[in-house]
């Protein structure tokens, strides 16, 4: 039970940081699918605890009710000896109460340790399914993110093959805001390139204007369109 309890204890403290960090290197969920398969196959371990230690809780505590029961009875009974002066019967049923007493005493004890390790039980599952609900939260941002990005990168890739286009890369400080940066530089290179294919355009038509132009004077002046070129 203790080495259920210290795993579920690693579980709750790993490191999420790491976890993103790594599923942004390999642009992969896969360490952070891992993580939750072992947090889901630990819940079920927890359920599974708690209701046995549960049920021995139970138990036990019904046992001390039922010897409570017993030696309160011979305790009555112990008064009622002496009073008739039956003191073999008194001397038996006190040696009997000690013994009864003795076991409730015993029953009790442990009931009220499976109830506290029951507790304990009951709290990590809570710490555990919090922390499987964080995790999961956190893995549909950083898909979504990642995907975006991916996209975003897909749709600059695409311009660079009409015309060389240059990036800097950019370092990670934190995995949310790496993130953040490949989105934002994504989209930054996707307003260069649209400029840089205006330019391009604007320059084809101011070259065909020109070209209009000197054909109109060319022909104002009688010239041929051949003597020109």
């Amino acid at each position: 039970m203790a080495s259920l309890i210290e795993k579920v204890g690693i579980l709750i403290s790993a490191n999420l940081h790491w976890m993103a960090n790594q599923a942004l290197q390999a642009n992969s969920m896969a360490v952070v699918d891992e993580y939750i398969r072992r947090v889901e196959d630990n819940l079920e371990a927890l359920e599974d605890a708690a209701a046995t230690v549960g049920g021995e809780s139970k138990t036990l505590r019904r046992k001390q009710r039922e010897f409570e029961a017993k030696a309160e009875e011979l305790d009555r009974n112990i008064d009622l000896f002496l009073g008739e002066g039956k003191d073999k019967l008194a001397v038996a049923a006190q040696s009997r109460y000690n013994t009864m007493k003795r076991l409730a005493d015993t029953y009790r004890q442990q009931a009220d340790a499976q109830e506290a390790e029951f507790q304990k039980l009951l709290d990590a599952k809570l710490r555990l399914e919090a922390k499987l609900t964080e995790v999961k939260q956190e893995r549909i941002n950083l898909q979504a993110m990642l995907e975006l990005a991916k996209s975003k990168e897909a749709t600059h890739k695409a311009v660079k093959a009409i015309g060389e286009v240059n990036t800097e890369a950019t370092g990670m400080d934190d995995i949310k805001a790496e993130i953040q940066r490949r989105l934002d530089k994504a989209a930054a290179q996707g307003e260069i390139d649209s400029q840089k294919l205006d330019r391009q355009m604007e320059e084809v038509l101011e070259t065909s204007a020109i070209e209009q132009q000197l054909a109109a004077r060319r022909a104002r002046l009688g010239m041929s369109d051949a003597a020109g070129a």
